[in-house]
């Protein structure tokens, strides 16, 4: 018996982590908090058709892809989910990068947005936990977008215009978190993944050690 309670320790299957959030709201920082902190959680690496930018690295970043491989993907079904940019670029998570580790056990993190959520749920169902990041206040988004120093006042202005279609979708995520500390929102979305591994549909072994426990009930009497 003993074998077996470490062996269900060991088997399970692998989550898909999607934290989506408005930009700004802190969400790249608390993702590499996450990664930084647990070993067993991978990164979601997407394919872009558009081309690297300085420092960004192949297979870390972004499977840089041409058209007509991204094409040939598609007529493949090789994604999880999929979207094309407003900016003419294309972007999609494939399934084979994914599967790879959640079938060994292993859980996915992604940076992804409602329509994502939501091709990601029709594809891969009770797979998928869906966290939302909200900012303390509009104000206070706005000091984080332009305290960063990526973007222009242009874009900056952008990304305010669409705050309320982004925040109008907080209802098809699991689980919501204002973040107002990164340390306190690292902690409840790490309780969260801590969480969500012990639940049924995760634990593959359960069957067997189930089975067992029967077994042994019969045994006795």
């Amino acid at each position: 018996m003993d074998e077996i309670i470490d062996r269900l320790r060991k088997v399970r299957k692998g989550a898909m982590f999607v934290v989506g959030a408005p930009s700004g709201t802190g969400k790249g920082t608390v993702i590499k908090e996450i990664l930084k902190n647990d070993s067993n959680i991978k990164f979601s690496v997407s394919v872009t058709t558009r081309a690297p930018r300085v420092g960004e690295v192949e297979g870390v970043d972004y499977y840089f892809v041409t058209d007509e491989q991204y094409n040939e993907f598609l007529k493949q079904d090789a994604f999880y989910e999929c979207v094309d940019s407003q900016y003419g670029s294309r972007y999609g998570t494939l399934r084979s990068e994914v599967d790879s580790f959640i079938n060994v056990g292993q859980d996915v993190i992604f940076d992804m947005d409602w329509a994502g959520v939501r091709q990601l749920r029709e594809k891969a169902g009770d797979d998928v936990v869906a966290i939302y990041l909200l900012p303390p206040s509009i104000r206070e988004l706005r000091k984080r977008l332009e305290g960063r120093g990526t973007d222009t006042q242009e874009v900056i202005d952008k990304r305010m215009g669409i705050i309320l279609d982004k925040i109008s979708h907080w209802e098809e995520f699991d689980y919501v978190i204002v973040n107002v500390d990164l340390q306190e929102t690292v902690t409840k979305i790490q309780k969260i993944i801590s969480g969500e591994r012990m639940r049924r549909v995760r634990q593959v072994g359960l069957k067997g050690f189930v089975r067992e426990l029967v077994k042994e009930v019969e045994e006795e009497n």
